[in-house]
């Protein structure tokens, strides 16, 4: 599974619209595209931080603009019915257009809303967040959180194109980006040893220009692997690398009642991962501290894990959504940098034998 990085590079740059006016990149939208409505979904944050940057093209098209308020709490299906009566009250046909400014929260969910808005509407992703635009933005899946489980109703609907700019950055917090950030890793792990080693030889999470080229990069490599698996029936699994481990930190976290950001927990996932590509397929060692010690250490705190909680990580990784077979905890592995593999069952003890290199690694 191993990906040639110069098509990443050029494949998607007809979808994706690298940018440092955003204005202008969306007065361009409205140019050359036939429409006879035109909307805007944002957030109540969004709105103040943001929306300013678009006065350009808010002044010369006028859309409407609908405002939700902002948090994951707010990914509901009450949200997504009061946008299509705003989009049914104001007359919106198959014709018209939605633009989706902001995090995760709002182009998952204006993205849904679109998708089945009269069967289908075009919509445009304009992510405000690095995370947003690395993980949500991008890839075709959208929805709701329902009934206590997160993103439980959706649909797999692309964005007509994804805008990548660094004027949103300036206005996140540093734990923002460096969350975020940690999904860029992430992508160059499973993409490209040349993208990977630019990041730990040049960070660029305090540089908003270089920030956005890596964001760019990265979220043409998810591009690329989604349009080859749509639905998540193979190669897009490898997007998942780090999460089996991170998705088990993240809860544990919550459980301890010091909660940490969904990318801070891959982070520490993807450290797990490269210590299980050791043992399990022969992964250089010498990658395990390249990460930590480049990577992990200088950007991320470290984590309240012992061998006490050995069995409860266990647990939460045997019922990770995205484990395929019960009873079996599986992961994705790097049999070298650029070069992921699928589905690798990890027995217990390997699983706490890598624990274990994990919390010495970092000194727990």
């Amino acid at each position: 599974m191993k990906m040639d990085s110069n098509k990443v590079e050029t494949i998607f740059q007809s979808r994706v619209v690298e940018t440092d006016n955003l204005s202008r990149a969306l007065e361009k939208i409205a140019e050359t595209s036939d429409f006879n409505g035109l909307y805007i979904l944002t957030d109540t944050n969004v709105l103040r931080e943001v929306i300013p940057y678009f006065d350009d093209f808010l002044n010369k098209y006028n859309p409407e603009i609908i405002v939700m308020n902002a948090g994951e709490e707010n990914k509901s299906l009450q949200t997504l019915a009061e946008i299509w009566e705003r989009l049914s009250d104001s007359e919106a046909t198959r014709r018209s257009i939605m633009i989706n400014i902001g995090g995760g929260v709002v182009t998952d969910l204006g993205g849904f809303a679109a998708a089945t808005f009269k069967r289908g509407i075009r919509f445009f992703n304009v992510p405000t967040t690095v995370l947003g635009a690395v993980d949500a933005a991008v890839g075709g899946k959208t929805g709701i959180d329902f009934n206590g489980f997160k993103n439980e109703i959706g649909a797999f609907a692309p964005a007509e194109k994804v805008i990548i700019s660094s004027q949103p950055l300036a206005s996140l917090p540093y734990s923002q980006i460096i969350s975020g950030y940690a999904e860029i890793v992430k992508t160059a792990l499973i993409s490209s040893a040349e993208f990977y080693t630019e990041l730990i030889r040049d960070c660029p999470v305090n540089d908003n220009a270089k920030l956005r080229e890596a964001m760019t990069k990265a979220v043409r490599v998810k591009e690329r692997v989604t349009e080859e698996d749509p639905k998540e029936s193979g190669l897009r699994k490898i997007l998942n690398l780090g999460h089996t481990a991170g998705h088990a930190f993240e809860t544990l976290m919550i459980e301890k009642g010091t909660p940490i950001a969904h990318g801070d927990a891959v982070a520490h996932g993807l450290l797990v991962t490269l210590i299980l590509s050791h043992t399990l397929r022969g992964l250089d060692s010498k990658e395990i501290y390249r990460y930590a010690d480049g990577i992990l250490k200088p950007l991320y705190k470290r984590i309240a894990v012992s061998c006490k909680d050995y069995d409860r990580l266990e647990q939460l990784m045997l019922h990770d959504k995205k484990n395929i077979t019960a009873g079996e905890i599986r992961f994705v592995l790097l049999d070298g940098i650029g070069s992921p593999v699928i589905n690798i069952p990890v027995p217990s003890e390997e699983l706490r034998a890598a624990l274990d290199i994990y919390c010495d690694t970092l000194g727990l």
